[in-house]
């Protein structure tokens, strides 16, 4: 049965919003999912600002496997306003953010939502998750071979239970497909960035910075490698490189790690380079730059330190090479990235009086 609204969009004349599908599971969380609604559903309260038309380009419904409410991985109670069995056509299905418990994602407990979200892209949708939906999205097959993005803190997760579909986790937003159909956002609050494209794409761009500045919403523009903590791998067997690993967590400023690297290890020097790349997937002067870059980060966010004292602190005599290193790996300047991370001024506690 059509909603009012929906019978009123079909006797109206002129273009007609697109339907956008807004997918509820139980392990969706509710931040993303609920500012997805808003912001997609409030070309009504935007002021026009010459960009936003006046027939809403959508109309957004939550949809999920049965209607009525339904509790989401925060505990929180939400309506699910639709039952995907009654929606024969979309144009385009988002998947919000999914929270993963201890025993990660489970596959193959939503196969209604499954076989729906595959039958609505052979009818043109477009399919889109926004950070972690890509879980539920990559039942459908359809990402197989397509490039995706994930949030990073889940990407090793996703890699071992989807091997087939290439993700880029440093990637804010991913558009793949032969329609451009197929589009991942990465990391947590990068829904802006998704929500602000599919403005972008079927409103114009005025539009999508309209709704940017009404919201303050922002494009991730220097991309997820500044929000990325490194973390080494060590799932491996190899306690030699183990040992080294340890020994390198407390003595990563030496100035000549890889020697001692290599005698701790007791292997010829290349063997013991075998070794450390075939453990960790990184060379083991690669490994000791994201270790330095790592701490350089935290004292930049957490210091009053000059870079050039950071460099030094790190192991850097050279700040200059310090600052390139610095910035291929996170894709910022050592004072941008000060800027972006450290707490405001605004923000801190203050002193209490003596």
């Amino acid at each position: 049965m059509m909603t009012r609204t929906q019978q009123e969009a079909e006797r109206a004349p002129g273009p007609q919003p697109l339907h956008v599908s807004l997918v509820a599971l139980p392990e969706a969380a509710l931040s993303t999912l609920s500012g997805i609604f808003d912001v997609m559903n409030a070309f009504s309260i935007v002021p026009p600002d010459g960009g936003i038309a006046k027939t809403p380009p959508f109309h957004v419904e939550i949809v999920g496997e049965r209607a009525g409410p339904l509790t989401l991985a925060s505990n929180v109670p939400i309506v699910v306003q639709r039952p995907v069995a009654e929606i024969e056509r979309t144009d385009i299905v988002i998947v919000p953010s999914v929270v993963l418990g201890p025993e990660g994602w489970v596959k193959r407990r939503h196969p209604a939502l499954v076989e729906w979200c595959r039958r609505m892209h052979a009818k043109g949708a477009l399919i889109c998750s926004a950070c972690s939906g890509i879980f539920l999205l990559a039942e459908t097959g359809l990402f197989d071979g397509a490039d995706a993005t994930v949030h990073f803190g889940y990407a090793q997760t996703f890699r071992d239970a989807y091997p087939q579909v290439p993700i880029h986790p440093e990637q804010v937003l991913v558009v793949a497909g032969q329609r451009d159909e197929l589009i991942t956002s990465g990391a947590s609050m990068t829904w802006h960035d998704l929500v602000l494209y599919l403005i972008a794409r079927h409103a114009g761009a005025t539009a999508a910075q309209t709704v940017a500045r009404y919201f303050a919403l922002q494009w991730h523009q220097d991309g997820l490698a500044p929000y990325m903590v490194f973390e080494g791998r060590r799932d491996h067997r190899d306690q030699a490189i183990q040992t080294t690993q340890d020994w390198l967590a407390a003595h990563y400023s030496v100035a000549n790690p890889l020697e001692e690297m290599v005698k701790r290890a007791g292997l010829t020097e290349r063997t013991f380079k075998r070794r450390f790349t075939q453990a960790t997937g990184m060379s083991p002067i690669a490994y000791v730059q994201r270790l330095r870059i790592e701490e350089a980060k935290r004292r930049l966010e957490r210091t009053e330190a000059s870079v050039d004292e950071i460099s030094w602190q790190v192991g850097y005599e050279e700040s200059a090479f310090f600052r390139r290193l610095f910035r291929r790996i996170t894709g910022l300047a050592p004072g941008n990235y000060r800027r972006r991370f450290q707490v405001p001024t605004y923000a801190r506690r203050p002193s209490s009086s003596k």
